[in-house]
């Protein structure tokens, strides 16, 4: 295995080589999006929902927060890519974005023990 091939088995992103300037900004705005506490709680009972997907309407009652706030904070998710949605009738039904929380994940990942 070549020492490149090697690097891209072992170690993050971050950890191989500096971040573009493109790189940075996308990620940036991913770790924005869910270093808010209601925003992170939200991808949480997202990911963790019966399927994979909630409705908003499965959403509101876990917050003291009113319905345009929970939008305002499902819609930021959404625009950084972290939170897909699609309208069924009057609800929204959010799932999560698998690629974006791959591309976070692999970003942190710290070198990791290659095995034999």
């Amino acid at each position: 295995m070549s020492k490149q091939a090697d690097d891209r088995l072992c170690c993050s992103p971050v950890v191989r080589e500096p971040l573009g300037a493109e790189q940075a900004v996308s990620l940036a705005r991913v770790f924005k999006a869910i270093g808010e506490p209601v925003r992170l709680r939200l991808l949480s009972l997202i990911a963790s929902h019966e399927g994979g997907e909630a409705c908003v309407c499965d959403l509101t009652g876990a917050f003291e927060l009113s319905g345009p706030t929970i939008s305002h904070h499902l819609k930021v998710l959404r625009e950084a890519g972290v939170i897909e949605g699609e309208r069924r009738g009057t609800w929204i039904y959010y799932r999560v974005n698998p690629e974006t929380l791959r591309l976070v994940s692999d970003s942190l990942s710290p070198a990791s023990a290659v095995t034999a």
